[in-house]
């Protein structure tokens, strides 16, 4: 039997943080107090110009694979979660391959906005399963800045850019015990970016639209839902989970996700207070973070959740 398992991780925050005060500096009409009293977010980072989601994406490829202890010619498969790519096409996942210096190997980009990365690391399983590919890079790359209006408190606040990756390869040990994911086409306008191009020009507006109450409502049911559905089709218990990984969009969410679950806010790892919502890099970046400072550590069960625009949601359940 062929399973999958993550081998090495890493991310990559740009320049230096963004405090709230900051952003009052620039402008903003808003508040320290607002912003933390509503998102507990304190910070986040922001790319200089000229910086891209595709070499985001290959500072943290870079990372997961010295962490996994292998060169990027092995990889045989790559798939990039982001929703700020650097151009229409080719995919971001073709600039990172050139950027990493391989070739041949199957990539693609996935698009399900904040559960990008639940949705690429379920498909880099089922590849792997399948016998097809062997070792694959899943990533998770967002440049959320360049699609912010700055004069709307209610979304600019909110989000901040960064990458994430890990190395998931074939394994006769389970790894990935278990994953779900779903879409519901019916609520897609309670965030999206409803823009687009045509004939040279922007029709619609190229920036983030969200109605906060619903996607918040929408959220815990579907975090709390799915978390379930995971955990029974592997055959394990909610007291058995070590660690909750949730996308990093609000305290309120996460606290509320958590309550659900009857699972003690301890085991929730919260980036979002430094890093804010990073979209489909949330997920990797947060993995990242605990792996790296001790918290998650071989032989946990460790749950990886997203929901975002689409709307789209699902989990993936390891076992590290």
């Amino acid at each position: 039997m062929i399973y999958s398992r993550i081998v090495g991780t890493g991310s990559v925050l740009p320049g230096a943080p963004v405090t709230n005060d900051d952003l009052v500096a620039r402008g903003v009409d808003t508040s320290d107090d607002w912003i933390i009293e509503r998102t507990g977010i304190h910070a986040r980072h922001i790319a200089p110009p000229g910086v891209t989601s595709s070499q985001l994406g290959v500072e943290a490829a870079q990372k997961a694979l010295s962490a996994a202890g292998v060169d990027a010619g092995s990889i045989d498969l790559i798939i990039v979660a982001t929703s700020t790519p650097d151009q229409i096409f080719p995919s971001t996942a073709s600039l990172i391959q050139e950027k990493l210096g391989v070739a041949g190997c199957a990539v693609f980009d996935l698009q399900a906005v904040c559960s990008g990365f639940v949705y690429a690391l379920t498909v880099a399983d089922k590849f792997i399963r399948s016998g097809s590919h062997k070792r694959a890079l899943v990533i998770g790359a967002e440049i959320f800045s360049h699609i912010l209006d700055w004069n709307d408190r209610r979304t600019c606040v909110l989000f901040g850019d960064g990458a994430g990756a890990v190395v998931v390869e074939a394994s006769p040990e389970p790894g990935v015990l278990a994953s779900a994911i779903h879409a519901d086409g019916r609520h897609h306008k309670i965030l999206e970016v409803p823009g687009n191009v045509r004939n040279g020009r922007i029709e619609g507006s190229p920036f983030i639209h969200m109605d906060g109450q619903a996607v918040f409502k929408f959220a815990v049911r579907a975090l709390s839902e799915v978390a379930l559905e995971v955990l029974h089709a592997a055959g394990l218990d909610k007291e058995q989970l070590d660690w909750l990984v949730p996308h990093q969009a609000n305290i309120r969410i996460l606290q509320a996700t958590a309550r659900r679950l009857d699972l003690p806010i301890e085991k929730v790892i919260a980036t979002l207070a430094h890093q804010g919502n990073t979209s489909a890099a949330s997920v990797p970046l947060a993995l990242d973070a605990a792996v790296r400072d001790g918290r998650i550590r071989s032989g946990q069960h460790v749950m990886l959740q997203g929901v975002g625009g689409g709307f789209t949601w699902g989990a993936v359940l390891l076992r590290i």
